[in-house]
């Protein structure tokens, strides 16, 4: 007997900020998911926008808009299915936070680009870098979720 695990119809992508790695996430899943899975991020702690997010975003054709970071705290009263964690910190607050819940949590990691020094293109490449390998991520987990599922 093949047990296949069912599509998440809500999920929630964490950081530290909610400024790089989980919007991007976000967008990038809400182009690829139906548009019935619901789709949020948010930060354990709110962090500013960061102008090279749209920069990579927008060679995607995405954009986040007037979207500002939002914490975890703003969205308490909603509810996921699947919580990704994309950040040592924000793994340990999803943890805390779902400990008496029946809410899988997931821990991608994921590099924090904003460490990465030197000219534009190169800064511009540790982010690239971070939304193919986002990208990546969704597509062999929540795609296939999708595809197991006949959706």
């Amino acid at each position: 007997m093949i047990l296949t695990r069912a599509a998440p119809r809500s999920i929630l992508f964490v950081c530290g900020m909610n400024a790089v790695r989980s919007p991007m996430a976000e967008l990038l899943a809400r182009k690829v998911l139906p548009a019935s899975t619901f789709i949020a991020s948010a930060g354990v702690r709110v962090g500013e926008r960061d102008p090279f997010v749209d920069a990579v975003l927008a060679e995607e054709g995405l954009s986040l808009n007037d979207r500002q970071p939002r914490t975890m705290e703003e969205l308490e009263d909603d509810y996921f299915d699947l919580i990704v964690t994309l950040a040592p910190e924000a793994h340990h607050a999803a943890l805390e936070l779902t400990r008496s819940m029946a809410i899988d949590v997931e821990y991608w990691p994921t590099a924090d680009p904003t460490t990465v020094t030197g000219t534009r293109e190169q800064i511009l490449d540790a982010y690239r870098d971070v939304r193919e390998r986002l990208k990546a991520r969704i597509a062999n987990r929540l795609l296939a979720d999708e595809a197991e599922n006949g959706v």
